[in-house]
């Protein structure tokens, strides 16, 4: 892989219903190598809860853009696989704005990114319908215009927002329409949900998965396109971290780990 073209094409390819991508979400150019090392990793993602907590700012477009982009860059340019950059809502108000901010990411070396359809905090209240869907036509123009085509996972707030079922699957094939490559759909925590969703949605589907969620083997079965874990993935090393401080301040055993090597 040579070129951002090029990564965001194989990006593309490993959204395939029934074989999902997993992406184990990194949030500096440390994590992204580990990850990329790791047998079977094909792509990673960032989390933007990961990298505005690593920054020790909060999650939410605690960032500047600068900053926001500048984090990107550190990791994309850590590893020789395909980066998806969860973006927030795009750090930008107003449709022009986000089109030159997309250009910017697409120059750092972004093969793919999550866009939120949340004006707010709390994934809640949405974009108007319309506003959303063009803000997904905004991101598809400026790939077009940089000459990659850029995967768009476009996230789906209605359910976690506290929305109705029926408003998120009109979003998801709204944007869908508009050019996204996949939906992410938060809120599918049940079987049912999953299966319901992926009936319903004409395209591929995308979700976030924790250790109440569907295991990942039937994930792959009902045919989700790609699994990704947000701050989990922070969280699960942190709480690492800890035990391990708690058991070396008391005079306990070393940690295998501690000898680990990168």
């Amino acid at each position: 892989m040579t070129t951002t073209a090029d990564k965001a094409e194989l990006l593309r390819s490993l959204h395939v219903p029934g074989e999902p991508l997993i992406v184990t979400n990194v949030w500096d150019a440390v994590t992204a190598r580990i990850v990329a090392g790791a047998p079977g990793v094909t792509a990673l993602a960032t989390a933007s809860h990961a990298v505005s907590f690593a920054h020790g700012v909060p999650d939410g477009e605690g960032l500047s853009v600068d900053q926001a982009i500048e984090a990107a860059r550190v990791i994309i340019g850590a590893v020789d696989i395909p980066v998806s950059v969860d973006f927030e809502k795009g750090y930008a108000p107003d449709t022009q704005t986000l089109e030159a901010n997309i250009t910017r990411l697409i120059e750092a070396g972004a093969a793919g990114i999550n866009i939120e359809d949340s004006s707010g905090p709390a994934k809640a209240p949405l974009f108007p319908l319309e506003v959303a869907v063009e803000r997904i036509a905004a991101v598809r123009r400026a790939a077009d215009k940089a000459g990659v085509p850029l995967v768009i996972n476009a996230r789906v707030d209605t359910l976690a927002g506290g929305g109705e079922w029926d408003d998120a699957i009109t979003r998801a094939n709204a944007y869908l329409r508009a050019g996204a490559d996949v939906v992410f759909v938060l809120g599918l925590g049940t079987e049912e949900l999953v299966t319901r969703a992926l009936a319903e949605i004409d395209g591929k589907v995308s979700v976030i998965s924790n250790p109440s969620s569907v295991p990942l083997k039937r994930l792959a079965e009902l045919g989700v396109s790609r699994v990704s874990f947000g701050p989990g993935i922070l969280g699960l090393t942190l709480a690492h971290l800890e035990q391990a401080a708690t058991q070396l301040t008391a005079l306990g055993d070393y940690p295998d780990e501690l000898g680990y090597t990168y």
